[in-house]
């Protein structure tokens, strides 16, 4: 485990900051208690039509993907990353159902791959850690 710097703290709050703002709270918030997951054929009927839904479900998906592509590419300690947040595992679980129909329908085979990527990491992270306590 890597011992988390100042930086790392500045940057989780500041991610944290950003959740936050009113418009990503809203998207947050119909995202988690209202979106209803399905095929990709089902999503894409109803969203990406630049409907307030749609603004709120790429908000939310690409808000994660990024924040895990900073975990992902080491400019924020895993270790906090993981022990302080679980919002994009819900994300992750939501999303997982339909994208790869974006990811086939865009010609994107990495669209939110840092989001899976991060979210099975810190499945198997949660493991080693239950593992080691006892």
């Amino acid at each position: 485990m890597v011992q988390p710097t100042y930086d790392d703290a500045n940057l989780l709050l500041h991610l944290y900051e950003i959740r936050r703002e009113d418009k990503i709270r809203q998207a947050r918030h119909w995202f988690l208690f209202e979106f209803q997951t399905g095929a990709w054929s089902d999503i894409r009927q109803q969203f990406f039509t630049g409907a307030e839904q749609d603004n709120y479900l790429r908000m939310v998906v690409s808000y994660w993907d990024m924040a895990c592509a900073l975990v992902k590419q080491g400019i924020l300690n895993k270790d906090l990353f993981y022990t302080t947040n679980g919002e994009y595992l819900i994300v992750w679980e939501k999303t997982q159902p339909w994208v790869e129909g974006l990811r086939e329908e865009l010609k994107n085979p990495l669209m939110l791959r840092n989001l899976q990527e991060v979210a099975q990491d810190t499945m198997e992270w949660r493991v080693r850690q239950i593992e080691k306590s006892q």
